[in-house]
C-alpha cells in the first residue's frame, strides 16, 4: 500500500500504478461554447489523445518551448475544479476530455482546450467502491480514436462515444459480462486501439470465484478473458485470450522490426502477443510474493527489447522479445535490496540509451533517477524527491510531484541537471488557493504548447508557448 507520510524537505542531493449492458442511463449536456475557438489549434500535430501520449510512451514532438520557469512558474492560462478521478484528460481537434466521478455519476467533461469552457458533458451511475478506502472515480483516461472517445471506468463500465456530442454508441459492463472480481485498486488499465479493435486488460473469472472472500486474490484464477479485443465500432467481441488477471498498467502498443506488438503487464507477469490476432508469443512470470503487491507501469520498449518494472519486490527486467518468445537481456537481483528501477504508479521514460524515472514505492523513499539500458546500471540519482511522474519534450523532463512541485531538468545521462523549479503551493488561484493538492499522481499532458496537471480536485493549464508565437 502506498505510504503518503511527507517527508522532511531536504533540498537537491545527487547521487552519481490501476456483454451485459446497462440501461441508457446517461445524460448529455448541450454545447456551451464558441466552436470557432475550438477550431484555432491545428490538428493533428501536437494532440495528446491517449494514455502516455500519441506514441504510448510520454514523449512530446514539440520543440521551441520555454522550459526555463520563474519561480512563480508558467503563466496560468486556465483552471477548473474536477470531480474525483486519478487520472487527467486527453486532448484531440481543440477539445479535451476529462473523466471523472461526481457524487454517483461517473461523468466525461468535454472542454474547450485553449479556454476549459465546458462544451457537453456524458453521465452514467457508477457504484464502484474501493476496498482500500481510496476514491471512486476513473483511473484511466478517455482515449480519442477519431470520432469517438472510449472511457474504461473504475467499476468496469466500458463505453464509446461521438466525440462530437457525447452520444453514446455502445457500452458493455466487462465486471457482469466476464465475471471480474474486484482488484485492489479498481479498473486501472487503460485500453489500446489497434486498427479496427479496440483491446482492453479485462481480467475475468469463472463463476466459481464470484464468491471469494473480498481481496483474496490469490484464490481467484482467470477464464481466458485477461485480454479481451471488442470492435470498436459496435462493441463485439473479436477475441479474448490469456487467463491472467488483469493489473493496473496499460497496454502498450509497438512496430518491432516488420510486426506489430501488444504488451500487457498483468497481475502475473508480462504478456506478449500480436494485437491483430490475439496470437500470443510468450508469457514472462514476474510479481512480488505480496498479495496485495500490484503492477501500475505501463511496459517501455526501445527497438526489439521490453522492460518491465513494479515496486513491490524483484523490480525491473530488460527482455529481448522475438515472435515466439524472448530471452532475459538482465533483471534485478532477486535477494538484493538494491534495484535499478522500481516504478509505482508512473512509468519511466526511454531516452537515447537511457532510462528515466522515479524509482520507489513510498513518499519517504522515492527518488528520480536514470539507469543505463542496456545494463541496468544506475548513473545518478536525485534523492528525496517524492513520487513523481515524468513527461519529455525537446531534450528536458517535466517532473511533477505528488505533492505539486514541478521541475524541469536535461535529459542528461551523466548527471542531474536542473533548469527549473516550482516548489508546492506556489500555482494559486485568483483567490490565493493552491491549485495543486496532493495527489498530484497523473503525469502532466502537453498539447500545442499547453501543459495540463491536475491535483486532487483540479485541473490546470500552464501556458510554454514563446511570446513570439501567435
Amino acid at each position: 500500500m502506498p505510504d503518503n507520510r511527507r517527508p522532511a524537505r531536504l533540498g537537491w542531493a545527487v547521487i552519481v500504478v490501476w456483454p451485459a449492458l446497462w440501461g441508457p442511463a446517461w445524460a448529455v449536456a448541450p454545447h456551451r461554447s464558441d466552436a470557432a475557438e475550438v477550431r484555432s489549434l491545428p490538428v493533428p500535430n501536437g494532440d495528446w489523445p491517449t494514455f502516455l501520449g500519441p506514441t504510448g510512451d510520454g514523449k512530446s514532438t514539440e520543440r521551441g518551448l520555454v522550459l526555463n520557469w520563474p519561480a512563480q512558474g508558467p503563466r496560468v492560462v486556465w483552471h477548473k475544479r474536477l470531480g474525483a478521478s486519478y487520472g487527467i484528460g486527453s486532448v484531440s481537434r481543440g477539445r479535451l476530455y476529462q473523466f471523472d466521478r461526481f457524487a454517483d455519476n461517473a461523468r466525461l467533461t468535454c472542454l474547450n482546450a485553449l479556454t476549459g469552457d465546458e462544451l457537453w458533458r456524458f453521465e452514467s451511475p457508477t457504484d464502484y467502491s474501493d476496498m482500500y478506502g481510496y476514491h471512486g472515480g476513473p483511473r484511466c483516461s478517455p482515449l480519442v480514436d477519431g470520432e469517438r472517445v472510449y472511457l474504461f471506468g473504475a467499476d468496469g463500465m466500458l463505453f464509446c462515444l461521438n466525440t462530437s456530442d457525447g452520444k453514446l454508441l455502445w457500452q458493455v459492463n466487462t465486471r457482469e459480462a466476464f465475471g471480474v472480481v474486484q482488484n485492489f485498486f479498481g479498473v486501472a488499465s487503460n485500453p489500446v486501439v489497434e486498427g479496427r479493435l479496440l483491446i482492453v486488460m479485462v481480467g475475468g473469472s469463472p463463476a466459481a470465484c464470484q464468491n471469494v472472500p473480498p481481496g483474496q486474490l490469490d484464490e481467484v484464477v482467470g477464464d481466458g478473458s485477461g485480454i479481451v479485443a471488442f470492435d470498436k465500432r459496435t462493441g463485439e467481441v473479436v477475441y479474448a485470450i490469456s487467463d491472467e488477471l488483469a493489473s493496473c498498467a496499460s497496454l502498450k502498443l509497438a512496430t518491432i522490426g516488420d510486426r506489430r506488438w501488444c504488451f500487457a503487464f498483468a497481475r502475473g507477469g508480462l504478456l506478449g502477443f500480436e494485437p491483430a490476432t490475439g496470437q500470443v508469443d510468450f508469457h514472462y512470470p514476474w510479481r512480488a510474493k505480496l498479495l496485495e503487491s500490484v503492477h501500475a507501469s505501463v511496459p517501455v520498449v526501445a527497438g526489439d527489447e521490453v522492460l518491465i518494472s513494479e515496486a513491490y519486490g524483484p523490480g525491473s527486467s530488460l527482455l529481448k522479445v522475438r515472435p515466439g518468445g524472448y530471452e532475459v537481456v538482465w533483471r534485478d537481483k532477486p535477494r538484493s535490496r538494491e534495484k535499478a528501477m522500481q516504478t509505482h504508479w508512473n512509468t519511466p521514460i526511454y531516452h537515447d540509451g537511457s532510462l528515466y524515472g522515479c524509482s520507489g514505492r513510498h513518499t519517504h523513499n522515492a527518488d528520480l533517477r536514470c539507469v543505463d539500458w542496456r545494463t541496468g546500471k544506475v548513473m545518478w540519482t536525485a534523492d528525496r524527491t517524492t513520487r513523481t511522474s515524468l513527461l519529455y519534450v525537446d531534450g528536458h523532463f517535466i517532473s511533477l510531484g505528488e505533492f505539486g512541485q514541478l521541475i524541469v531538468f536535461k535529459a542528461n545521462p551523466a548527471r542531474f541537471e536542473l533548469v527549473a523549479a516550482v516548489e508546492e503551493g506556489t500555482l494559486r488561484s485568483e483567490v490565493g488557493e493552491p491549485l495543486l493538492a496532493y495527489p498530484c499522481w497523473a503525469a502532466p499532458i502537453l498539447s500545442h504548447g499547453l501543459l495540463y496537471v491536475r491535483g486532487n480536485d483540479r485541473l490546470v493549464c500552464l501556458d510554454l508557448r514563446p511570446k513570439s508565437r501567435p
